[in-house]
């Protein structure tokens, strides 16, 4: 199925962007739109249409946003043998953030569809790496034997760390996200062993999880996100192991967590 014109719903209906999520309601079962558009949101799509909303999707097309999107699905699915997905792409928000975490660009995955959230300021490259973070993700859910449901905060991390890994990978450290330099090694073994490894099976639906995840309340900043990518990179380097390698690997395995 590949990417979906969005531009084409977008300038129609930029304005509405219920409009635009009943569009998208094959794809989440029986969820109603009103029920798929603040999910989205939570995720990094716009929260309220902006003033010139039009212009910023023609300025998208302009920079060529779903053309970008759809080689790089191309190439990526030859690499990493993966699925043929819907890859819908929408404007991103403007929070603060969005912008300081992620430099205004987000995405979410699923092992059969992918949304991206994009910002007229992401130039080719950054386009590129977001598309790559998230494509892994759904090479990974759908190469593990695992049920979405099911994972705890170790199958997260691992699963965001890998997506980051492919992308310095690909592009390079200067295209990860700035959160990967966050912390020292010796910081995050500390964070590791202290806070991540204690509470690794935390469950998705719990609130824990998110919070740990993002470094919400007292938890430092993004550290999940962080941990998962250095766990990930040392793997990789002590074991000679490309991204693509691991795709499959047990979230326990990448950890060398020995004893459950």
């Amino acid at each position: 199925m590949s990417v979906i014109r969005t531009d084409k719903w977008l300038l129609n209906s930029y304005d509405k962007p219920i409009e635009l999520c009943e569009k998208v309601k094959e794809f989440f079962g029986n969820a109603r739109a009103s029920e798929i558009h603040p999910y989205l949101i939570r995720h990094g799509m716009y929260r309220r249409p902006f003033k010139n909303g039009k212009e910023l999707v023609r300025k998208l097309k302009e920079n060529r946003v779903w053309e970008i999107v759809q080689k790089e699905e191309q190439q990526l699915k030859k690499i990493w043998e993966g699925p043929n997905i819907p890859i819908f792409i929408f404007p991103s928000d403007n929070n603060r953030e969005l912008i300081q975490n992620f430099n205004g660009k987000s995405g979410l995955a699923f092992k059969d569809k992918l949304f991206l959230f994009i910002s007229e300021d992401n130039t080719e490259k950054e386009i590129r790496a977001v598309f790559t973070h998230e494509y892994n993700h759904v090479c990974r859910l759908s190469q593990l034997q695992k049920n979405e449901k099911d994972y705890v905060l170790l199958d997260t991390i691992i699963l965001e760390g890998l997506a980051e890994n492919a992308v310095r990978e690909r592009f390079g450290e200067e295209f990860v996200g700035k959160w990967t330099s966050y912390y020292s090694n010796e910081e995050l073994e500390r964070i590791w062993k202290k806070l991540l490894l204690p509470n690794k099976n935390i469950r998705r639906l719990d609130r824990k999880h998110q919070q740990i995840l993002y470094g919400a309340r007292s938890y430092p900043k993004m550290a999940g996100y962080c941990v998962g990518y250095y766990l990930v990179k040392k793997y990789m380097k002590a074991n000679s192991l490309t991204c693509k390698d691991l795709l499959n690997y047990k979230s326990d395995d990448i950890a060398q967590i020995k004893d459950n």
